[in-house]
């Protein structure tokens, strides 16, 4: 097998484990130093280490008490990196259903995610994970 196909492997895996709410493997998927950054300007939106991953990640589940499941669309795999484009659907606790468009680029090392970039329609996030609310503008001190 080769090094693409394997990791692209990995990332089925990966995202069999976030369907699934499994934690500890989604944990367990990041090399000690790796780390996840959210783009945009939300209120989740950031750079989290494993340790942080660790302790939020549950938490992502508790707001979609009946799951919510991610759909891959594509993947390119070159050398350590995979692209991966998705999209998810899951009941928010508030009732309303969460859809969204992903671009994920996952970098391995030694078979390890050390970086998982995540790109998304912000607007969807804001409006249903943080209920509207924004993070406080630059100007706004």
């Amino acid at each position: 097998m080769t090094t693409e196909e394997s990791n692209k492997q990995r990332v089925r895996e990966f995202f069999a484990a976030m369907n699934a709410g499994d934690v500890a493997t989604i944990v367990a998927s990041y090399a000690e130093d790796g780390y996840l950054r959210t783009m945009g300007r939300t209120l989740i939106s950031g750079q989290f280490t494993r340790a942080q991953i660790q302790g939020a990640a549950g938490q992502i589940y508790e707001v979609f008490p009946q799951g919510i499941q991610f759909t891959i669309d594509a993947m390119t795999a070159e050398g350590d990196r995979v692209a991966v484009e998705a999209h998810s659907r899951g009941r928010h606790v508030s009732g309303k259903v969460y859809t969204n468009e992903y671009h994920f680029l996952f970098v391995f090392r030694d078979g390890k995610v050390a970086a998982l970039k995540e790109y998304m329609d912000t607007e969807r996030v804001t409006d249903i994970l943080c209920g509207g609310q924004r993070p406080p503008s630059v100007t706004d001190s």
